[in-house]
């Protein structure tokens, strides 16, 4: 059988920041390598085989986090659902060092880290597997000619839906009402139902992130969305 060709991707955003402390090279040199959810990568998985969730995390439940920023959301989610195992995916080498040092902090380990894109880990996650989904304070790209390069596209929308279990929950928090706008556009509803109630009202178990602090301060408002997948995770 002939391996799948792979697709090209234009990323955007950025992949490093600011010059990265001797202690958190030595996380990612040591600590990084060992959370990984399995093979994700193009080099190392050409087949695009699907990973193996049971051998890697046993019989729980997995959560997906979309771009976890500097980790306090995922180790606080961690910590609260022992289990649980919650699979990271975050490209911004400065945010991966951040939540390997706060992981260590917490003495969490239900975690796993994908330090890449997110499409290639969704390429190799099994169908219909997780069980939790969180997109908290995205890039908001809020130039109109960039509002493509948003997750809530269908290039990110239908390969999220194919790997959500059926009933699993999508959250989306974001502080930039068109950003709200498009969530409710593109996340279909003959895929996702709506289960937002008061859209200002944070989830019991939220814990307030440095970007929605930021926003706070700037006088920006938190939105809070939530979608159950429907159906079964095929159609």
């Amino acid at each position: 059988m002939t391996a799948p060709k792979r697709p090209w991707r234009n990323f955007y955003g950025r992949i490093s920041g600011k010059t990265l402390r001797d202690s958190q090279r030595r996380y990612l040199d040591s600590d990084l390598g060992v959370l990984s959810p399995g093979p994700v990568g193009w080099d190392e998985n050409p087949d695009r085989t699907p990973l193996d969730l049971v051998t890697r995390f046993g019989d729980v439940p997995v959560w997906l986090e979309i771009g976890f920023g500097g980790g306090e959301h995922m180790v606080h989610q961690a910590a609260q659902n022992p289990d649980v195992s919650i699979i990271g995916a975050e490209p911004y080498i400065n945010g991966v060092a951040m939540l390997l040092g706060k992981l260590r902090k917490a003495g969490v380990e239900n975690v796993a880290i994908h330090p890449g894109d997110v499409r290639d880990l969704m390429d190799v996650l099994p169908e219909a597997t997780i069980a939790r989904a969180f997109l908290l304070y995205p890039d908001p790209w809020p130039k109109a000619r960039h509002h493509r390069r948003r997750f809530v596209t269908p290039e990110h929308l239908v390969p999220l839906a194919r790997v959500l279990a059926p009933g699993a929950i999508f959250r989306v928090a974001t502080d930039i009402e068109d950003y709200v706008r498009q969530t409710l556009e593109e996340v279909s509803r003959d895929t996702f139902t709506n289960l937002t109630e008061d859209i200002h009202c944070p989830w019991d178990d939220w814990i307030p992130t440095r970007y929605e602090q930021k926003a706070l301060r700037e006088g920006r408002k938190p939105h809070y969305l939530t979608f159950q997948r429907n159906g079964n995770g095929s159609d």
